[in-house]
């Protein structure tokens, strides 16, 4: 479930090789602080999972909320309704 999560986020975050220096940078939107630069593209990536992973068990550790990554949940999970459970067993 956490690489899926993963996953999905990193779905969400361009990578691109930054004119001044030839380097590669690239960030995770809604996930303040998440970010990596390096010599090439495939290290910026490599670098941003591994920042991304620890920024997620950080929050973990602390109790502290994850945004929400559509593409980490299954598709079909996706495509079902929204079901709000009560205590009246009639919804059955």
């Amino acid at each position: 479930m956490l690489q899926a999560y993963i996953r999905g986020a990193l779905g969400r975050a361009p990578c691109e090789i930054l004119e001044d220096d030839g380097s590669s940078y690239g960030e995770v939107p809604e996930f303040e602080g998440v970010y990596a630069n390096a010599e090439s593209l495939e290290k910026c990536r490599e670098e941003l999972e591994e920042v991304l992973e620890e920024w997620v068990l950080f929050r973990v550790s602390k109790n502290l909320p994850l945004p929400t990554v559509l593409e980490s949940i299954p598709p079909v999970a996706r495509s079902l309704p929204l079901v709000h459970h009560s205590n009246d067993l009639n919804c059955l």
